[in-house]
């Protein structure tokens, strides 16, 4: 099974910008986790897929784009 990575950004009506973080089964669409928060950094994310494969077990692939967050370092060495 794969996982997509995608994020989702909004403004409140006091302008004050929030993003999710999407992470989906690919085959299923099932939603493993929606992470709302003003930043979301690639240690923020690294944390929320650990903690994933911990409840949920290994996903054979991860599919994201090459947004700042997963291209960062604790990204790199995450995935190493």
């Amino acid at each position: 099974m794969n996982a997509e990575l995608d994020f989702i950004s909004d403004t409140f009506t006091d302008r004050h910008r929030f993003r999710v973080l999407a992470i989906v089964d690919d085959f299923s669409r099932k939603c493993f986790a929606l992470v709302p928060d003003p930043s979301i950094s690639g240690l923020r994310v690294t944390r929320e897929l650990t903690a994933i494969i911990a409840r949920r077990g290994r996903r054979k692939t991860i599919v994201s784009d090459n947004g700042t967050e997963l291209t960062s370092l604790a990204v790199l060495r995450w995935c190493q």
